[in-house]
């Protein structure tokens, strides 16, 4: 049981730490002024890309942050 437990911690720690680092990596939703005026050297397909990669890490992020409650859940009813 003692073992459960402790495998159960180090999977919540490296959940924690994958939520942290995704969230991080994501781009924010506004640039403001910077991004109005860097903005415009975009292509359409650097755009597309960003958003795809920002999907994936927001898709990331979600699962990450359900298993995090899960084991966080689990381990305090243990």
């Amino acid at each position: 049981m003692n073992t459960f437990k402790l495998i159960l911690t180090i999977l919540q720690l490296l959940s924690g730490l994958a939520v942290t680092v995704v969230v991080l990596l994501q781009s924010g939703k506004s640039a403001g002024l910077s991004g109005a005026i860097a903005g415009g050297a975009e292509t359409f397909l650097s755009k597309g890309k960003a958003k795809s990669l920002d999907a994936k890490l927001a898709k990331a992020t979600k699962w990450f942050a359900i298993a995090f409650v899960i084991l966080t859940l689990v381990l305090n009813l243990i």
